[in-house]
């Protein structure tokens, strides 16, 4: 039994906190008001002046298993979702082998079951192997609960295939998410083409390349009758043509945007850092304003952070050469904070129904909401103090983030799932 008093409860429909206390028995929201009386046997935690929200959920991670168990595991990344208050999450099937197929999504989805403390999810690809050829095994995948259909890492190449397959898995209730991005156009996939890779003399890769994409994988899924979701955004074109296909209302499309996309641009690149080398690429300001009126507007649907874990030798080396990507599970939601929600640039209100709500509601998932009756899932999050990103502090297996040594406001205090708590500083 636990009581939180003077808690700041947030919600994803109203931007405005309201405060009081919180009583939580056998893992469900039993009361909430004002200085309601403290049960016997009770632990109290006074909250004040602390936010309390929903879980958040990732739609879009890494957790590299199988295959790449050395980048990280589904403990180390399930564990690094805690720590930034994260409750559940999705993963992407670009493993070794790559899951498509009943049998692989099974062994993953057992072993997540004895290694996660939370619910751990995964897509399944769209193609045998992701090689953009042969259908992968979709009805054995949808019936073990796969929802999401993705070659995710690289594009469905051949569009009659992705056609195909968004003709017979729409019938399912599956959607598919795309990676957009013409491989012939992206070349080394290093950087955004544009005055910083003509200064650091790498050959970029233009935001066509990704718009494109976007483009034609929209059009084929209102050829189907598909549900089509946009993964990474990164231009500000790219958001302009999602909007545009929202507006006609005659395609059914959801689209992600990624913290780093929202804070960096090309220019921190600076001296060759790899931190910063990601696909689609870092781009402009222009593109992180524009991606950044499209999440308020709600042109993106949801917050990912498509967790990219690498290990700390392959990001040692040269630009070109280093691997794409980032992690972002330890540090998004108090980034989200010291970089928006601090200086009111949105409110907690858009964090908890873009980066908590929403992503569930893509999935079909039940929405946990801080209300009376709900089942726990909520975290605690303290505006006030700060983070540092040491390495011991981050619980991935690997810390490949722009964010490492610094420090911001903002900090995730509690995690609580059920009739657990999962986090406590």
């Amino acid at each position: 039994m636990l009581l939180l008093q003077n808690a700041r409860i947030a919600s994803e429909n109203s931007p405005v906190l309201r405060e009081g206390d919180v009583l939580i028995v056998e893992g469900k929201i039993q009361d909430i008001g004002t200085k309601l009386a403290i049960p016997e046997g009770a632990r109290v935690i006074d909250a004040r002046g602390r936010v309390l929200m929903p879980g958040m959920f990732d739609a879009h991670v890494h957790f590299r298993a199988p295959g790449f168990e050395n980048k990280e595991t589904i403990t180390t990344g399930s564990e690094a979702a805690i720590n930034g208050g994260i409750t559940g999450v999705v993963m992407m099937p670009n493993t070794r082998p790559a899951l498509d197929s009943a049998t692989t999504v099974a062994t993953v989805l057992e072993n997540a079951k004895d290694r996660s403390r939370i619910p751990v999810y995964t897509s399944g690809c769209v193609t045998k192997n992701r090689e953009g050829k042969e259908l992968a095994e979709i009805e054995g995948m949808r019936g073990l609960g796969v929802k999401m259909l993705t070659d995710d890492g690289d594009t469905t190449n051949d569009p009659a295939v992705l056609l195909r397959a968004m003709q017979y898995a729409t019938e399912f209730g599956m959607f598919f998410a795309s990676h957009c991005e013409v491989p012939e156009l992206a070349g080394p996939r290093a950087l955004n083409e544009g005055v910083m890779s003509y200064r650091l003399g790498i050959k970029g890769s233009p935001a066509c390349a990704e718009e494109i994409i976007i483009d034609r994988d929209i059009r084929l899924a209102r050829a189907a009758g598909a549900h089509v979701h946009i993964q990474h955004v990164s231009s500000k074109l790219g958001m302009e043509t999602i909007r545009w296909w929202k507006s006609r209302g005659d395609v059914k499309v959801t689209a992600e945007v990624a913290p780093h996309h929202l804070l960096f641009t090309d220019e921190h690149i600076g001296d060759y850092d790899t931190n910063y080398k990601m696909n689609p690429p870092l781009r402009t300001q222009a593109d992180c304003d524009a991606l950044l009126e499209g999440l308020i507007e709600g042109v993106f649907d949801l917050i990912a952070t498509d967790h990219a874990p690498h290990t700390p030798f392959e990001k040692a080396q040269d630009f070109i050469s280093a691997p794409n990507g980032i992690t972002g599970l330890d540090t998004a939601l108090v980034s989200l904070h010291h970089f928006f929600v601090e200086p009111k640039k949105f409110g907690w209100d858009l964090v908890v129904k873009r980066y908590s709500a929403e992503p569930r509601r893509l999935m079909d998932l039940p929405v946990p909401s801080i209300e009376v009756g709900q089942p726990a899932n909520c975290v605690l999050f303290d505006t006030e103090a700060e983070t540092t990103f040491t390495r011991d502090f981050m619980k991935s297996k690997s810390q490949n983030t722009p964010f490492i040594d610094q420090t911001l406001k903002g900090r995730v205090d509690m995690v609580i799932l059920g009739p657990g708590i999962l986090l406590e500083r």
